[in-house]
This record gives C-alpha cells, sequence and structure tokens, in this order.
C-alpha cells in the first residue's frame, strides 16, 4: 500500500434509485491533511461515512489503514477518530465527564484535561452538555474525536457554528495533529478554510469526482489570468486581463509616472474555481 492512508478506487452507494456516489477515486497519503469539497448532496458525507466503515458501500474497492472498513475489527476502530455532522455527547453529562468517558474506548487515549484545553472549553469543563451553546457543543464533538489519538481523523463540517475565534482555534490544532503526523479528511463549505488547511483538495458533484489537486492549482487556477484594475483622471475606473501584471503595472506606473490611482490587481479565487467547477457561477 506504501504510504497511502486511504486507497478508493470505484467507490459506487445508491440510495433506491438515488446514486449518491458514483465511480469515485482517491489516494490520500498518511499524515497529509485532504480537503473534499462539494455541494450539499454531492456525496461528500455518504464517502466519509464510508471511509469509517459507518455505511457499507455498493461497488469499488476501499482501504483505510491497510483494511477494508466494512471487515475491519475493533483495534482498527480505534485508530480511527470522526467528527459527525450530529452531535454524539450525552446531554445530561459534563463536559470532563464525557471526555474522560469517551477516552476509556480508547488503548492510547490522549489526557482528557489536555484535549479540553485544545478545543477552548475549559471555562465550561464542569458545565453539563445541555447548558452549551451550539459552537461549544461542536468544540466538544471535535474533542470526542481527537482524545483517542487517531492515526486517520474524519471531520464532516467540523466548524459548523464557530465563531473566527474558534475556528482559527481549530486551525491550529488540525496543524498540530498533521505535524504529529495523523492524517485528516475535512469536508468542508467553508473554503478558505480548505485553503488555509488542505494540502490536496478533491471536488465532487453529483456524486463523482470534478477536479483534484492543491488549492493554488486546482481546475487550472493557476492558468488563469490576473485582472489589473485601476482610476484613468480622464476615462474613469478601468481594467485589464493579462498574463504579466507586474508587466501592466510598471506600464502602468510610467504613463502616470509614479502612483497609480485605485490600483488593485486580482486573481482566480478558490471560490471563483469552485462555483465554476460544480455548475454555479452565476451564483457569486
Amino acid at each position: 500500500m506504501g504510504n497511502e492512508a486511504v486507497r478508493v478506487r470505484g467507490l459506487c452507494k445508491r440510495y433506491g434509485e438515488v446514486t449518491a456516489v458514483d465511480g469515485v477515486d482517491l489516494d490520500i497519503e498518511r499524515g497529509e491533511v485532504f480537503g473534499i469539497l462539494g455541494p450539499n448532496g454531492a456525496g461528500k458525507s455518504t464517502t466519509v461515512e464510508i471511509l469509517q466503515g459507518h455505511r457499507s458501500r455498493d461497488g469499488g474497492e476501499v482501504t483505510v489503514l491497510g483494511e477494508d472498513p466494512d471487515t475491519a475489527g475493533r483495534a482498527w476502530r480505534s485508530r480511527v477518530g470522526i467528527v459527525w455532522q450530529d452531535e454524539s455527547a450525552p446531554a445530561e453529562l459534563t463536559v470532563r465527564e464525557s471526555v474522560r468517558h469517551f477516552a476509556r474506548y480508547y488503548p492510547r487515549p490522549r489526557d482528557p484535561a489536555e484535549v479540553i484545553s485544545l478545543v477552548g472549553l475549559e471555562e465550561k469543563a464542569d458545565s453539563r452538555i445541555k447548558s452549551l451553546s451550539g459552537g461549544q457543543r461542536r468544540r466538544l464533538d471535535v474533542a470526542l474525536g481527537v482524545i483517542g489519538s487517531p492515526d486517520l481523523l474524519l471531520l464532516d463540517e467540523p466548524t459548523t457554528g464557530f465563531d473566527p475565534a474558534a475556528r482559527h482555534r481549530f486551525w491550529d490544532l488540525i496543524r498540530m495533529l498533521a505535524r504529529e503526523g495523523t492524517t485528516i479528511v475535512l469536508t468542508t463549505h467553508y473554503l478558505e478554510e480548505a485553503e488555509a488547511l488542505a494540502g490536496r483538495l478533491a471536488v465532487i458533484a453529483a456524486g463523482r469526482v470534478v477536479a483534484h489537486g492543491d488549492p493554488a492549482t486546482l481546475g487550472g487556477r493557476a492558468e488563469d489570468r490576473a485582472t489589473v484594475h485601476w482610476t484613468d483622471p480622464r476615462e474613469g475606473p478601468r481594467s485589464t486581463e493579462t498574463d504579466t501584471p507586474t508587466r501592466t503595472v510598471a506600464e502602468l506606473t510610467r504613463r502616470f509616472d509614479g502612483e497609480i490611482p485605485a490600483l488593485r490587481v486580482t486573481r482566480t479565487t478558490l471560490e471563483d474555481v469552485y462555483l465554476r467547477l460544480i455548475g454555479q457561477e452565476d451564483a457569486r
């Protein structure tokens, strides 16, 4: 299997007449952060559920940490952490009780106090889960996903409901886990999050992978032209597309003999590429 943590070939999943996953191929290396993007109903969550062994497949081959999730045993499951979209902790327990309880399921758990601190719930450690806000409950779900020191961490829309400070704290946690060698598979609707964390991305639409690669080059992004914007005192706002924006700016500098009014250089964003790939360019 080499350095692969996840290998998927021809993955299919159907629900009656609906094909949710339609021939997906994935290769995810050990220790990398891999992002899966796609609109609602594209098949992202179903794919993650199959990788975790929570849902069976109808076709294709799947190997995760060297085993088939459909037949892997308890020891394998202890090496895979997951953060579902739905909350998983009992509402009557406190945060501390819940994290300690889940820690006992694993052969080599992290220290519960450390994990509570990592997700920013120190001040809520003795609060009952039912009293937490939605964002705080989501942070607890992340704590339960990492408490077992997983070799593979599956994150399904993990930062939904997070405020900006909590989201950036979560990003720091993911980067720390990646440095420690954890393989992380992340589905998210936040493109800024995908670009900040993932070394490689796959875009899934209608159950199929329509593009994959690193964020800077995904979907031909690196080949897209830049746009230089400026304001001409006589003609008003102007812009031009160019493959050589530095040269264009230099030419404008000579034309204006110094500062260029309202100069701005823009390039294709990950959001632009994503919307183009899923056929929603007019959604901006």
